[in-house]
């Protein structure tokens, strides 16, 4: 079998397997295959943000050769945060490599970074959807711990108070379009001079249900017509339709969360009943700020996406550890354009 030694080699060094965790694909979840965050590399755990209340203005015309008036400047504040850290560890044993055949250093190699691959790519799987979660709470502007303790509240932080819509989907009388405009306007209005493609309402399958089965809806829907398809009340609408200058699309997202008793929590990523509403085509709202591991090797260095490392039992020689981590925060930088959608019946 293969000696648990080889785990102590170059080929697996945490600047080698955090490339072979970034070489695996990433199970992107709703928000992550949408591309809404970017990533940038900070060194160390902690970044600001300057939050400038840009100001447009109407320009007066003026006197050729007289003095042109100043500019009004808005108002430019300091955000602190922090990157946090999100890890787990696999361990491998003794008989987990029993198997491994000891003849030929590569063909011994080859497979002992097989089985860390397997382990990585367990990691890595909890990775993701724990990035997922973290910006599909970010798109709701308090991020949550999976214990849903709160990591950051971003609206706390930039001192404005979230946007809400009751679209009361129990009262047939309700205009759905009033609605809907209510909710678009305010997202233009909070772009503070950025720019927007459009806005995306991620809804809980509740509010779905509701919303397709309103009266309203449904009247506006009644003599739609569309080749390609398209009709929310015929079709399938997993890709999403447009209802009201808004992008709908179901949102059915949840993870398990272990307790130390044994059993498992579910946490929701769009509460019950909810929807979330932001823009689209923005220029950098949302962000991934990645932070620099807590590897003495690695201390201060720009942050990675993903980090990896194997640590080996010093003590007996009896396993090796696996760890998959990432130390990051994830932002959206406008929130005042993030609404949230809900109905009191």
């Amino acid at each position: 079998m293969a000696h648990i030694n080889i785990f102590k080699g170059d080929a697996f060094s945490a600047m080698a397997l955090g490339e072979a965790i970034r070489v695996i694909p990433n199970q992107w979840g709703v928000i992550g295959a949408m591309g809404l965050f970017s990533s940038k590399g900070i060194r160390g755990t902690a970044f600001s943000v300057e939050s400038h209340n840009g100001v447009l203005q109407l320009v007066q015309s003026s006197e050729r050769g007289s003095p042109l008036p100043g500019q009004a400047r808005g108002k430019r504040k300091m955000v602190d945060f922090r990157t946090e850290r999100f890890g787990l560890k696999s361990r491998i044993t003794a008989d987990d490599i029993d198997n491994i055949r000891a003849f030929g250093s590569e063909t011994e190699l080859q497979q002992a970074q097989d089985e860390v691959m397997d382990r990585q790519e367990e990691l890595r799987g909890s990775i993701d959807i724990t990035r997922e979660y973290h910006r599909a709470k970010a798109i709701q502007g308090v991020v949550l711990d999976a214990d849903g303790t709160e990591l950051v509240d971003l609206f706390d932080k930039f001192g404005i108070t979230r946007k809400s819509v009751d679209f009361v989907l129990g009262t047939g009388t309700t205009d759905l379009g009033a609605k809907c405009r209510e909710v678009t306007r305010h997202v233009r209005l909070s772009l503070l001079g950025d720019v927007m493609t459009g806005v995306m309402g991620l809804i809980h399958p509740d509010f779905t249900d509701k919303l397709m089965g309103h009266a309203d809806f449904k009247e506006r829907y009644k003599y739609f017509q569309n080749a390609n398809g398209g009709d929310p009340l015929r079709d399938d609408t997993s890709a999403g339709f447009d209802f009201g200058g808004i992008r709908w699309k179901e949102y059915l997202a949840e993870a398990p969360v272990p307790q130390e008793d044994g059993t498992t929590v579910t946490r929701s990523f769009i509460p019950a009943g909810e929807a979330a509403f932001l823009p689209l085509g923005t220029r950098q709202t949302f962000r991934t700020f990645n932070g620099s591991p807590d590897y003495i090797g690695m201390a201060n260095t720009p942050g990675r996406d993903f980090y990896s490392a194997v640590f080996p039992d010093r003590q007996e020689d009896r396993f090796v550890d696996v760890e998959a981590m990432m130390q990051n925060m994830q932002i959206c930088m406008r929130p005042g354009t993030l609404v949230r959608g809900h109905t009191s019946n």
